[in-house]
């Protein structure tokens, strides 16, 4: 891939007749991207997908990276795929529909499945804080409430015959939420096992309570999130937020409708919602692929 991405550079200086400049920064470019996908297992120009791409762009704006640093670096890899493609070196063009990163700029901050896998294997379980905190990481990603509507939640939202909660987000309006058996299990556990104690027959009802026996402030919430990400490795900002942001991305990539993502968040206008089909286009090109009869 290396070969390619030299001849790629040649191409522009020779025939093009870009500046040196310009070929170093496509260059810088090209090879970011290169390494990347090498690390996710690529071995070959054909092996890369527009998952690896959006992946990549988004690591690189977690990295630090600004919105006109990713756009162009957008630019300079569909030169490089579009010139390969020219020139009878690959097939299929990946970067024909990826949008420039400029309207990325509302989109929320999410993380991979394997980094909400990580996170919440953080907690030690054998410790009661730790169990608290696993079943609270498992709910947030279970259910995508805010983090206000976890620390009000109360033991009688909790349905666990139903397998559902009820909340109470903006605009104080209710909704009920499913929440799956993974989520269930450490709840359970938490509710039997620590809670009594954390409680000491108060007459506090808030599910989630701190070693003082209080409910977690919103602060508190992200205070605990923000030091198991760390300690997970997660390099970029993970809040109760990026849990809720994670939630939906990976509902509508696993082909949940957009209009039961919407309810179970609590968005009054689906538009809110539909933020979330920028992350995931190759999701709603294949439904369409699917459903569409002249696709």
């Amino acid at each position: 891939m290396i070969a390619l991405a030299e001849q790629f550079l040649d191409h522009l200086t020779l025939e093009c007749g870009l500046s040196s400049r310009t070929r170093e920064a496509y260059g810088r470019d090209i090879m970011a991207l290169l390494r990347y996908v090498e690390a996710c297992g690529a071995r070959a120009i054909g092996d890369i997908t527009r998952r690896m791409l959006l992946e990549f762009l988004h690591a690189e704006r977690a990295r630090g990276l600004s919105v006109n640093s990713l756009s162009r670096r957008l630019v300079a890899i569909k030169a490089f795929f579009r010139y390969l493609q020219s020139e009878g070196l690959l097939a299929r063009n990946v970067t024909e529909v990826m949008e420039s990163p400029r309207v990325w700029k509302m989109l929320p901050g999410t993380l991979s499945v394997r980094e909400v896998e990580n996170l919440l294997a953080t907690p030690n379980n054998l410790k009661p804080l730790g169990l608290r905190d696993r079943a609270m990481l498992e709910l947030l990603y279970a259910t995508g409430l805010r983090v206000s509507e976890l620390t009000e939640l109360k033991m009688e939202d909790v349905r666990f015959d139903a397998g559902y909660l009820r909340c109470t987000g903006k605009g104080n309006k209710t909704r009920v939420v499913p929440f799956g058996e993974t989520a269930r299990q450490y709840l359970e556990r938490y509710l039997q096992d620590v809670r009594p104690a954390l409680a000491e027959g108060g007459a506090e009802r808030r599910v989630f309570l701190t070693i003082r026996g209080r409910g977690f402030s919103r602060k508190g919430v992200w205070k605990l999130i923000r030091e198991h990400a760390r300690a997970a490795g997660i390099r970029q900002k993970v809040s109760p937020h990026t849990l809720r942001h994670s939630f939906a991305s990976h509902l509508l990539a696993n082909g949940a409708p957009l209009r039961m993502i919407q309810e179970m968040l609590g968005h009054a206008d689906i538009a809110t919602t539909q933020v979330y089909t920028h992350v995931d286009q190759s999701r709603l090109r294949a439904v369409h692929a699917r459903y569409h009869p002249r696709a």
